[in-house]
């Protein structure tokens, strides 16, 4: 986590969600609704629950079909999310990879757990 003032943090991150073209998978040979999750944990807990961005930063989609895709962050908590990636109707996805960014008030060292 990187660190501003001591009170902002934010950390950031790049994954492969799925790769369905090599082993025919329902993104690459599927229809209508499909969805993928990813949990995404952060290396340091937030105080509360951050800001989170997320975005495609590769995508490899078949172009004899529209490509529909959606992509969001969901159940944002203190120590991670869920990537949640979603299409519909006949688009076929090879494969994607999803940047990230949460940005939220660190934690301090001198913070109390107080159960």
């Amino acid at each position: 986590m990187k660190r501003f003032s001591g009170l902002i943090g934010m950390e950031q991150g790049s994954t492969i969600l799925f790769s369905d073209y090599a082993h025919d998978g329902a993104m690459w040979t599927g229809s209508g609704p499909r969805e993928v999750r990813h949990l995404q944990e952060f290396k340091e807990s937030f105080r509360n629950p951050p800001l989170v961005t997320v975005g495609i930063s590769m995508w490899d989609i078949a172009h004899q079909t529209n490509s529909r895709v959606d992509i969001t962050a969901e159940t944002i908590s203190t120590t991670g999310f869920e990537i949640v990636f979603r299409t519909w109707a006949d688009t076929r996805i090879a494969r994607i990879r999803a940047d990230w960014m949460a940005i939220g008030q660190a934690r301090d060292e001198d913070d109390w757990d107080v159960a």
